[in-house]
């Protein structure tokens, strides 16, 4: 008999204050993001400072988007019990939800700045793979967020994954995809992509950031199929079997959807919300270079409209560039001071 090795949500706790895992590991995401954020800025002489000022705004900002995102989706569950809405520790926050939320916050805080929204959000676009990459792990630990009913040795044998995981996935007498881990290493490729897409030459401002939309969802879409906890609503046949179609090629590898129950719903809202993202991403970037809209490229110097500097660092490309001395007294203008030595 197996018997389930659970992860304890709670890592420790402070006097009668629980900490948990959930928590901890959302805070070590968003510090990862936060981190790629700052040494990409660097390059454009953008401070830390400002990128921490936009943290402390953009999170919470995400947060309450994430919250509210789930909790309208899933109000039957709630609306009883209003206290549970604030309980975001026992999970249930959409990251569709925490996008919105930091975009909204975003537009405000860089044309504040003065800076552009694109420019900015084009250096951001990793550090939110890198934070969602690793924030799916506190998904992990709540034993949330997880896909449909396996054999053990579907996790073993084809996955070859490491117990800890394959203990933590035996939920409720049974084993389950782990949904959380796809999504995950689903990011970090695209981290590695972005990294790659960011130095190439003939990219212009504003599409790092829409191919990160372009890519998460394509992950999100096939991904969030094998879930059972899905956000769903009631939808016409015809789109229910559109969407069926176009994940159809999963079966290919042997994957079934996980199970939605019918009276809940037959779409699933993060489904449709990436097919439409996908659209809307590669019509934005056609459209913008067709009307010659992004003029900027990403390569080049980031400005902001604003008189103040307190944002404003010599870029790293200037840094290490040699500067001329000052002049002693009695110099030419245009005298070099090796020139100037040599002529006294």
């Amino acid at each position: 008999m197996f018997f389930s090795l659970a992860i304890n949500p709670v890592a420790f706790s402070i006097g009668s204050l629980p900490v948990h895992w959930y928590g901890l590991i959302l805070g070590l995401g968003t510090l990862a993001g936060l981190l790629l954020c700052i040494r990409e800025g660097r390059r454009y002489g953008i401070s830390q400072e400002f990128f921490m000022d936009m943290l402390l705004l953009g999170l919470p900002s995400a947060i309450i988007g994430a919250r509210i995102y789930y909790v309208a989706f899933k109000w039957e569950d709630y609306k009883d019990n209003l206290w549970d809405v604030f309980k975001i520790w026992n999970g249930g926050i959409a990251i569709y939800g925490a996008l919105i939320g930091a975009i909204i916050c975003g537009i405000i805080y860089f044309r504040y700045k003065g800076y552009s929204f694109w420019r900015v959000v084009d250096i951001c676009a990793p550090g939110l793979l890198a934070g969602q990459m690793i924030g799916r792990w506190g998904n992990f630990v709540n034993q949330e967020a997880y896909g449909g009913v396996v054999e053990e040795s579907f996790l073993r044998d084809k996955l070859h994954l490491p117990d800890f995981i394959v203990n933590q996935m035996y939920i409720q007498d049974a084993f389950h995809h782990p949904t959380f881990l796809y999504e995950s290493l689903w990011s970090l490729l695209g981290i590695a992509l972005l990294m790659v897409l960011r130095r190439q030459k003939f990219v212009r401002a504003g599409e790092i950031f829409l191919s990160y939309l372009i890519w998460y969802s394509i992950g999100r879409f096939f991904i969030e199929a094998l879930r059972t906890d899905s956000l769903a609503f009631n939808g016409s046949s015809g789109l229910v079997s559109f969407i069926n179609g176009l994940w159809s090629p999963m079966t290919w590898f042997g994957f079934e959807q996980g199970y939605l129950d019918p009276n809940y719903g037959d779409i699933r809202i993060s489904q449709l919300l990436s097919l439409l993202l996908i659209v809307a991403a590669i019509a934005l970037i056609i459209i913008r270079r067709v009307t010659g809209q992004p003029k900027a490229h990403y390569s080049d110097p980031i400005v902001s409209t604003k008189t103040a500097a307190a944002d404003t660092v010599v870029p790293e490309s200037a840094a290490n560039t040699p500067q001329h001395k000052p002049l002693s007294k009695g110099a030419e203008p245009n005298q070099t001071v090796g020139e100037e030595k040599k002529e006294q």
